[in-house]
């Protein structure tokens, strides 16, 4: 038995919640009925990160596409507690409007400011005050742990430095990195295996305000790097599959050979991504 749903050239967000609707309800489709939060929970980061690649190659057309699926995840967690008796898709309209209405105060309520940055003070003032926050130390541990480590550490220094905490240049930073290296070293010299494991998350933090401090994003930094030594990896394969070279066997100085040499033929390639 079919749900009966009318067909359509366009439709608009009152069909996508009815869309959801059905398919959750009785006579809707099994899998749908089964979901619940934790379920999709996975779904909801895969579709967001697909939407930031789509980005990132600039392709509308995918990016239209992926914004749909993000947008259904939204749609489907609203109808889930909906069903629960909790709140539904308007509840969590009206919370993003409420929350834009008081956090533009200069478009919506007649208060005055210079610049961006003045906006940016504001709107983290009237964040702190409406999530209960009282120290700067409420507002660094609110940072979500579910977010990727890099992006993290970044988001935790950035408002950390909001209170003094931060050096006037990049150089000071540099010189923590150093030092971090420096223990980093000690500790593999020694065979400290946990000694190893905490200082190099000391030297990856440390790499992170590097970053911060150079106006770069430390997450979009590696995941350059990570498509480069792919790039490169791909030309290594290919240069010793046609010299007939083992790379499995031909050692690691024949291979470091084969990598400068890829290094020059796809040159630098890095990507540089968005400031936080």
């Amino acid at each position: 038995m079919s749900v009966v749903f009318e067909r359509k050239n366009s439709y608009t967000i009152a069909d996508l919640l009815e869309i959801m609707k059905l398919l959750r309800s009785e006579g809707g489709c099994p899998w749908d009925q089964e979901q619940t939060h934790e379920s999709i929970r996975r779904d909801l980061i895969e579709e967001t990160y697909e939407a930031c690649e789509a980005i990132d190659q600039q392709d509308k057309a995918a990016l239209q596409e992926e914004l749909g699926d993000v947008l259904h995840q939204v749609v489907f967690h609203s109808q889930i507690e909906k069903e629960q008796g909790g709140f539904g898709f308007d509840n969590v309209c009206d919370g993003i409007c409420k929350k834009l209405l008081e956090r533009h105060p200069h478009v919506f309520a007649g208060c005055q400011v210079k610049d961006t940055q003045e906006v940016l003070t504001n709107w983290d003032a009237i964040k702190q005050k409406s999530k209960g926050q009282l120290t700067q130390s409420d507002a660094v541990k609110s940072v979500p742990k579910t977010f990727p480590a890099l992006m993290r550490a970044q988001k935790v220094q950035k408002r950390a430095a909001k209170t003094g905490f931060n050096y006037p240049s990049v150089h000071g930073a540099m010189e923590d990195l150093e030092s971090e290296l420096k223990e980093l070293r000690d500790a593999i010299k020694n065979q400290n295996q946990q000694g190893c494991n905490e200082e190099l998350g000391d030297v990856l933090f440390s790499v992170v305000n590097v970053a911060r401090l150079l106006s770069l994003d430390a997450e979009q930094s590696l995941t350059g790097a990570v498509e480069k030594f792919i790039r490169r990896f791909e030309v290594v394969e290919a240069l010793a599959k046609q010299r007939e070279i083992s790379m499995e066997s031909c050692g690691v100085t024949k291979l470091k050979a084969l990598w400068e040499e890829a290094k020059g033929l796809t040159g630098p390639g890095t990507i540089a991504g968005p400031r936080l």
